[in-house]
């Protein structure tokens, strides 16, 4: 689809994934004549991260990720950013909930479905952890209803593939939470565009990928856009623009030039997953199970034993396995990586790279793998595993972000990142993990940082709060609103 030159645009979004979805329907409900328009490199919208095979889809929630609960130096639990996803996906939920209830989606059997989340780790060491960390996460109302057993009998009933053929002596322990669930990403994200291609002043062009963009005098952003199918150059004028391009934002942002930008790097990284193609074994595995990381692992690889439901289909997984590639993205360049190097990003590369020399050799052994590593490492989670049951799928690829620090001089984060311009014109999303699954906190926060005279009015706080019931206001001190929240979210999303 074409469009001619120097057309204007109150605002543009960069990448046609869950983030630029939720941010766009978000500005049209609170400015319903806002024109939005968004360019998508890919001939669809949540090709790359967002969608079902690149995204872990767990619906992140902190339920049984291991990796959100630290142990702190005198031996407790730091279960502070546990809490804050937790929080963040119920967020979401209700999000998604209010799109439901508007007739914005049809079905949400679509895109999120019930599956329990439970994590499981064997040895005094990590059961010890895991009861620790069970105690801490049950004393806040958002964790209400999760269970702790190292009774075989009960955990043979949560999770038979993981128990059959174990050890009788060994020592291990699972929580379950029976709130989880499965979200496919790639289809809520269609759905929302759908809905938002039904809007005036709403236009997606796909197949046109962002080059460049520029301050103007007059504060407005130029942007040249590329039609990669018959490599027509666009130039686009913007108030706004949000760079929601997966890993392809950190060189968006730095052809940005703001001052915000310096410093940030990035470091990407690929993944596997051995999908089951055994039906029997399949329909034997109702849960998602997740262990701990191994030693130097990022975030990103945390084991997991992972029931999807994807197009409809249920599915199981193993992985995801770590790789390196130079590319930001599934569908990128090797050049990614070392055209992302500048003057203002040398040091902190070189010094996030030096603190993190475990991390190295750890992608390197990934890397190096045989098929027998891999069947190897699954049998932890599922002793009889056969490797005729399994083929190996690509994930997607996470650019985790490099940013500077006073002390290390650069530090790698394992997070989502967030950077505005300082006059809230431009925003950009970096990171990987949790993503998808706190798009709409994170969203907020761009609405915080970049609408801030709007955001702070009482028309977009009251409407803020209609499609938030519990907008600013703190789950653990509202037990019975977490509780009613929780119910119609449930009953809107068909999840009881």
């Amino acid at each position: 689809m074409n469009f001619k030159n120097n057309m204007g645009a109150e605002v543009v979004l960069i990448g046609a994934g869950i983030m630029s979805a939720t941010l766009a329907i978000f500005l049209k409900e609170l400015m319903p004549d806002v024109s939005i328009t968004i360019f998508e490199r890919l001939n669809k919208p949540a090709e790359e991260s967002s969608d079902a095979w690149n995204n872990a889809g767990t619906g992140h929630s902190a339920f049984c990720e291991l990796n959100y609960t630290t142990v702190k130096e005198d031996g407790t639990i730091d279960i502070s950013k546990a809490l804050k996803i937790a929080s963040q996906f119920e967020m979401s939920k209700q999000f998604w909930a209010y799109l439901v209830q508007q007739k914005y989606i049809s079905s949400p059997k679509n895109f999120i479905n019930h599956v329990p989340h439970l994590s499981f780790v064997w040895g005094d060491e990590n059961v010890l952890f895991l009861k620790n960390r069970f105690d801490a996460l049950t004393k806040n109302i958002l964790f209400n209803g999760m269970q702790f057993s190292t009774d075989a009998k009960q955990l043979q009933n949560w999770m038979p593939l993981v128990m059959e053929g174990r050890y009788p002596a060994e020592n291990v322990a699972a929580t379950k939470m029976d709130l989880g669930t499965d979200v496919n990403f790639g289809l809520l994200t269609d759905a929302m565009f759908a809905h938002l291609e039904s809007l005036k002043n709403v236009t997606l062009y796909l197949n046109h990928e962002v080059r460049d963009l520029e301050k103007q005098d007059d504060r407005k952003w130029k942007l040249s856009v590329k039609n990669l199918l018959n490599d027509d150059k666009i130039k686009m004028n913007a108030d706004f623009v949000f760079i929601g391009a997966g890993g392809g934002s950190l060189s968006l942002l730095q052809k940005s030039d703001i001052e915000e930008a310096e410093g940030y790097g990035g470091f990407p990284i690929s993944g596997q997953w051995l999908r089951c193609t055994n039906e029997n074994i399949i329909q034997q595995h109702d849960v998602k199970v997740y262990g701990k990381a191994g030693v130097n692992a990022p975030p990103m690889s945390v084991p997991h034993l992972d029931t999807r439901i994807i197009n409809g289909k249920k599915e199981l997984l193993f992985g995801p396995f770590a790789g390196f590639s130079t590319k930001f993205l599934k569908n990128g360049s090797y050049f990614d990586l070392p055209k992302s190097m500048e003057w203002h990003n040398m040091v902190p590369m070189l010094s996030a790279g030096w603190h993190n020399l475990p991390l190295t050799k750890y992608l390197i052994q990934q890397v190096t793998q045989s098929a027998e590593d891999r069947l190897n490492a699954l049998k932890e989670y599922y002793p009889h595993a056969k490797m005729e049951d399994w083929e190996l799928v690509i994930a997607g690829q996470r650019v985790q972000v490099i940013k500077k620090d006073e002390k290390e001089g650069g530090v790698l984060e394992f997070g989502t990142e967030l950077v505005c311009a300082a006059d809230g014109s431009l925003a950009a999303l970096l990171g990987a993990s949790p993503g998808a699954s706190t798009a709409v906190a994170v969203m907020i926060n761009v609405l915080k940082n970049c609408f801030k005279e709007s955001f702070e009015s009482d028309d977009w706080q009251l409407k803020l709060k209609e499609l938030l019931p519990t907008f600013g206001k703190r789950w653990e001190d509202y037990e019975i609103l977490c509780q009613e929240i929780r119910e119609w979210t449930n009953d809107v999303l068909e999840l009881n």
